[in-house]
Parts: C-alpha cells; sequence; structure tokens
C-alpha cells in the first residue's frame, strides 16, 4: 500500500486549506497513470473534477478542512510548516501504508519529512519532495481531491459574501486584485473584515495599515 498527500489553499488570504490523502496498492498504480492523472494545477477544472470523481470511486481517500479561523488560531502558537506537518500526520495515521509520498511544504525536505515522520505512529518510509504532485501519480490524485475540495468551498463563500457586496470575491490569493478589492471594499461598507479571512496574514495587516493612513490623510 502506498499514499500521497498534498495540500491546496496553503497561501490564499481568504477560505480554507485542503489536505488529501490517497491510498492505493502498488499494484493498481497504472491505474492513475493510465487515467493521465496529473499536478492539480496543470489541468483545467472540468478535467480536475472528472478525474476526482473517478478517484473518489475507485481509490480510498481521506482529507481535512482548515479554515481560516483555525489557522489563525493554531498560528499563534506554530508555523505553517508545522500546521501542515502536523495535518499531514494525522491524515497518514488514518490507514497504514509502507511508503508515503509527500509534496514539500518546507524549503528545508528534510526538517518537514522529520517533523510528520515523529508523528506517524507506524513504521514506513516517507519520499518528501517539492514537485511531488507532478512527480508520483498518487500524490497527483491527492492533489486533486484537495484541489477540487477547496474550489467547491471558495464557490459556496463567494455565493456567501457576493451578494451583500455586489463584487466578485476572485480567487482569495493575495494576487488577486478582485480579493484585495473585496478585502477594502468590504472594510470600507462593514468596518470589519469578511467571514473566512485569514486574519494573521501579512496581506491583512497591510491593508489595514494603509487604510488607516488614508482615513488620517
Amino acid at each position: 500500500m502506498i499514499c500521497g498527500i498534498d495540500e491546496a489553499g496553503r497561501g490564499p488570504v481568504i477560505g480554507p486549506m485542503v489536505v488529501a490523502a490517497v491510498w492505493i496498492d502498488k499494484k493498481e498504480e497504472w491505474k492513475l497513470l493510465e487515467a493521465k492523472v496529473r499536478d492539480s494545477k496543470k489541468l483545467i477544472k472540468q478535467r480536475r473534477e472528472k478525474l476526482a470523481e473517478y478517484i473518489k470511486k475507485n481509490f480510498y481517500h481521506e482529507y481535512v478542512v482548515v479554515d481560516a479561523s483555525d489557522i489563525d488560531n493554531l498560528r499563534k502558537t506554530m508555523t505553517m510548516n508545522q500546521l501542515e506537518a502536523y495535518i499531514f500526520a494525522k491524515l497518514a495515521n488514518k490507514r497504514e501504508a509502507s511508503i508515503y509520498y509527500i509534496d514539500a511544504a518546507s524549503n528545508n525536505e528534510e526538517e518537514f519529512k522529520k517533523t510528520i515522520q515523529e508523528l506517524i505512529k507506524h513504521d514506513c518510509q516517507i519520499i518528501c519532495e517539492h514537485g511531488a504532485d507532478d512527480k508520483y501519480a498518487v500524490v497527483s490524485a491527492a492533489s486533486i481531491i484537495a484541489k477540487v475540495e477547496r474550489d467547491e468551498r471558495i464557490k459556496k463563500i463567494a455565493e456567501e459574501l457576493e451578494t451583500k457586496l455586489g463584487l466578485p470575491l476572485g480567487s482569495g490569493y493575495p494576487s488577486d486584485e478582485r480579493t484585495i478589492t473585496f478585502i477594502k471594499e468590504w472594510i470600507k461598507k462593514f468596518n470589519d473584515l469578511p467571514p473566512h479571512t485569514r486574519k494573521s496574514w501579512k496581506t491583512i495587516k497591510n491593508i489595514e495599515n494603509e487604510m488607516k493612513q488614508s482615513k488620517l490623510f
């Protein structure tokens, strides 16, 4: 038995992070390859959703959703790398595998691997690499589950918030100008941050400081 683990939504300023794991018998890896499973970022939305259905139907999988408020609270006592390692290990402990293939969140692959290894309750091998979601089909499968689930959550958040402001939420990432504009306009209208915002993010601190300064001048 092998298992691939990956996340979606580590960096957004709005919305949850989703971590997913997929377990397969090594002898059945060809099924993922035949289905042309790839890193979720390299697939169009419709293809991702179709593959997610195939993976869920044919392979054992689990995922964890970490909401923005939980990320803020946990970041008071740990780094994002530590938080990810903890959740990766939590998923790994749900079902034993001989080898876990993990997409490294930290720049230091060995340190990230060691943190996860210490939290896993059974003997196993861990292969922890940057770009594992593009290199190993089982990690690609996990990345697809995580991405599709996060997209669905963001869609629901957008439906909840956009009607109150009349503006597009965007992707939730700091690099998305629509998201930044949405946050600023929400603050202007409601004098508060939008729900599902990661208040501990530097992006939010910068926006709040910028808006305070604009009021002064």
